[in-house]
């Protein structure tokens, strides 16, 4: 049973990407295209998390001075995750700062709309 619950995970994942994907290619408005990346993002922390787990192992906390590391979970992954999420916040972050700036100067955040004003 467990195996096919994280199969099940591991699918959820793989369409959120492809969700995720066509969002970023089919629109051309910024804060879409920021949100579609935000759900690819997402999808790729929860494949890597959901992979990582292993069913009846404890979160590597040291309790009680027990020091036995076959009943602990690999920290490795879940530290990866954590690290990827403060950099997709920051990149976040940057896309809607240039996002304003765009605003700014052409007065759209629609990228058709930009480039036929840039062609001008």
């Amino acid at each position: 049973m467990l195996m096919v619950q994280n199969s099940y995970i591991e699918v959820g994942a793989i369409i959120l990407f492809g969700i995720g994907f066509m969002i970023l290619l089919l629109n051309n408005n910024m804060i879409k295209k920021i949100i579609g990346m935000n759900i690819m993002d997402t999808s790729i922390f929860l494949l890597f998390i959901s992979i990582g787990y292993i069913h009846g192992k404890e979160a590597p906390i040291i309790v009680d001075g027990e020091i036995n590391a076959m009943g602990y979970v690999n920290p490795i992954p879940s530290g990866l995750m954590l690290t990827g999420i403060v950099v997709a916040v920051s990149v976040t972050g940057l896309m809607l700062a240039l996002t304003i700036k765009l605003y700014e100067k052409y007065g759209t955040i629609e990228l058709d709309e930009i480039m036929n004003m840039r062609s001008d």
